[in-house]
């Protein structure tokens, strides 16, 4: 029993960055109405911007650095999308060939880590800390913190989404893009806003990822996606909330399972579920009307 306590409390950390990646995966699918590839690789550069500020260049406190990277990885997220991929959104109407795009760009920005700072493993520059006995968890100083920002991240999302203009329209454009226009509402505007937002995002779950794995490698990103799309499918391609209730489900699951099964066979169990909910309720569990 103690063992599944423990696991539960490694899930919760887990589902904590799962749901700040697949919160900006969603946003971002919501608006553009096609899936990025590459977002494992945004995710990756973010992390890499923060060890630079952190490690080799203003040597910031890691938690000053990882605001610094991600926005960083913010604005680097809408001049690819500006110079990139919207051309070729415009340019094919099928969203297809804009993921083949995505795809490419993934490829391109993974060599481009890897030339620029290797497949050496690197760690950012944090006290050693002790663990901490929280109940039945034992938990870092620094877990509860990545805890801490994804909860105020989601809330922070929740408001921005129900009671702001800005959210208001994006929710307007993520289910009539054409009619949003005609009521009005400046769209290339917030899908500029909406794409910042998603790559800051990016950058800030590779951040977490990096700081509560403990290293860093060119190729985190990508192999954090596959259970990032996981979670954004399980909860419902194109809803917010659902992507927040897969990321906990997908979270929970994986490090529970890793109590009683081999740990490194754990991601498996996310694809389990994702198998599942496709054969039983393909729409996810929170699927919006027009986004099967």
């Amino acid at each position: 029993m103690t063992q599944f306590w423990l696991s539960f409390g490694f899930g919760l950390v887990t589902a904590s960055v799962l749901a700040i990646a697949a919160v900006g995966l969603s946003l971002q699918f919501g608006i553009t109405n096609y899936i990025n590839f590459a977002y494992g690789d945004f995710m990756a550069l973010g992390a890499y911007l923060t060890y630079e500020l952190n490690v080799s260049f203003l040597h910031w406190n890691v938690w000053f650095a990882l605001v610094g990277g991600s926005l960083l990885m913010g604005a680097i997220a809408v001049l690819l999308n500006r110079f990139l991929l919207s051309p070729f959104a415009r340019r094919f109407e099928k969203s297809f060939y804009v993921l083949i795009v995505t795809f490419g760009l993934s490829l391109i920005m993974l060599n481009v880590l890897d030339s620029i700072w290797g497949s050496d493993v690197r760690a950012y520059n944090m006290k050693i800390e002790q663990v901490l006995h929280i109940g039945p968890f034992l938990l870092t100083r620094n877990q509860l913190i990545v805890m801490a920002i994804s909860v105020v991240l989601m809330g922070l999302v929740h408001v921005m989404l129900k009671t702001t203009r800005l959210g208001k329209s994006m929710r307007a454009m993520s289910d009539n893009t054409t009619l949003a226009m005609t009521s009005g509402v400046d769209t290339k505007r917030i899908t500029t806003i909406t794409w910042f937002l998603s790559g800051t995002l990016a950058g800030l779950a590779g951040t977490v990822l990096g700081i509560t794995e403990g290293n860093l490698t060119p190729a985190s990103g990508e192999l954090f996606l596959f259970v990032i799309f996981a979670a954004v499918i399980v909860g419902g391609v194109g809803s917010i909330y659902g992507a927040m209730a897969g990321a906990v489900l997908i979270g929970l699951a994986t490090e529970i399972s890793a109590a009683f099964i081999n740990p490194a066979y754990k991601l498996d169990i996310a694809f389990v579920i994702l198998i599942l909910t496709l054969l039983f309720r393909p729409n996810g569990l929170f699927a919006r009307p027009g986004r099967a």
